[in-house]
């Protein structure tokens, strides 16, 4: 017999809004959410913009959100603007709080998964807890089946000693020196004095020089005239970003089991961003009328086809970003896209284009060479893109 109506393997991002969303709408489930580290969510900032989510999702996910802001900043060499779209932002620490009170007992920590099926999960010590169905949210892992750029970056909070005047959100700063792919500073103000500075690259490889962008962090600081301050935390990570890829061979890693997050491609294929997407299956989730493992296992591979076919469009436009073009120039595709109008803007980012938005989008002096977009553009099969041999920090 089930111990369990569903188990939640991880409880990072998606697993936890899973979760969640559960507890709101259906609570006489017995869920029951497990974490392999000693606290939920780890040490990251997911940020999202206003038309990325509907008017009940921002509704139910209010509570998550520590930091609001009503635009943002762009910069590039030629072109500087603010866009008059709503940008948010959540952390690890109040994803912890928030979760871990709508959870209580139905929550265990430091129970690291070994292994599962459709229907059971093994722990460490060796422990087997079985479900009617088992949802594999542990994150992103490498699969043959993903041709991906990489967004990495290094980001650190601080509190300086006196204001230091960044009254929004500077979400692409990328009058900064190109190195290592297309890079730009982002740059979040959670107080007068507070600022989360993060360097960012889109690059080929997943090498992350920790030291190297400490000093360049460093620097942007000191040309900033921010003065001096106190380290408050430091987070990395490397995004993936999507060139190209076999959806369904994707899907038939799993086996069967249930799979959400970024092992499934439910990211924004340009920005990296996955909060939007965990959002969106959440509330798939938790309106199943069948939580059996075969139903959801069905359901989502279904949706992660579906949103695959609808985003092709950003995987050719990656394709551009990575491969038609010197490394030190991919900033001009997006400070070309950065001429478009606020609601277009917007709609990129929500993944919810339409035909005429993307003919917009490539009108006017190509940001590439014709000859380089031609030859991208005809390339069939896989995606050349290194990766390097070293590990990332």
């Amino acid at each position: 017999m089930s111990e369990y109506d569903l188990i939640l393997a991880g409880g990072g991002l998606a697993n936890g809004l899973i979760a969640y969303r559960l507890a709101q709408r259906r609570p006489d489930l017995r869920v029951l959410l497990l974490e392999g580290a000693e606290q939920l969510g780890g040490n990251h900032t997911w940020s999202f913009h206003d038309g990325d989510l509907s008017a009940a999702e921002h509704g139910w996910l209010d509570p998550f959100v520590e930091h609001r802001w009503p635009d943002y900043d762009v910069r590039f060499p030629r072109r500087r603007r603010t866009v008059s779209t709503g940008y948010n932002s959540a952390t690890s620490e109040r994803f912890r709080d928030v979760l871990g009170r709508a959870m209580g007992s139905r929550l265990r920590l430091g129970m690291p998964v070994v292994a599962l099926s459709e229907t059971s999960v093994t722990l460490a010590d060796q422990t087997v807890l079985r479900a009617k169905a088992v949802i594999d949210g542990r994150g992103q892992r490498r699969s043959p089946h993903l041709d991906l750029g990489f967004q990495k970056f290094l980001g650190q909070e601080w509190e300086f000693e006196r204001p230091h005047g960044v009254t929004r959100p500077v979400v692409m700063d990328a009058t900064v020196p190109q190195s290592d792919g297309y890079r730009f500073v982002y740059v979040l103000p959670f107080s007068p004095t507070r600022l989360l500075v993060e360097d960012t690259y889109y690059a080929d490889g997943e090498a992350l020089e920790t030291e190297r962008l400490r000093g360049a962090l460093r620097a942007y600081g000191e040309a900033a005239g921010w003065g001096e301050g106190r380290l408050l935390r430091e987070e990395h990570g490397i995004l993936p970003i999507a060139l190209g890829g076999d959806i369904d061979a994707l899907v038939e890693e799993a086996k069967g089991v249930p799979t959400v997050g970024l092992a499934r491609a439910l990211f924004h294929p340009t920005t990296g961003y996955s909060l939007p997407d965990a959002v969106h299956v959440a509330d798939l989730v938790a309106g199943a009328p069948d939580l059996s493992s075969p139903a959801l296992s069905r359901l989502l591979a279904a949706h992660a086809r579906n949103i695959w076919d609808d985003r092709a469009f950003f995987r050719t436009l990656n394709r551009l970003l990575f491969l038609a073009g010197p490394s030190e120039e991919r900033y001009r595709v997006l400070e070309h896209f950065y001429r478009l109008p606020d609601p277009l803007v917007a709609r990129f980012y929500a993944a919810r284009l339409d035909f005429g938005d993307k003919i917009r989008i490539f009108a006017g002096r190509p940001p590439v060479s014709v000859r380089s977009a031609l030859r991208v553009l005809g390339q069939r099969g896989r995606i050349p893109v290194s990766t390097p041999s070293k590990e990332p920090a």
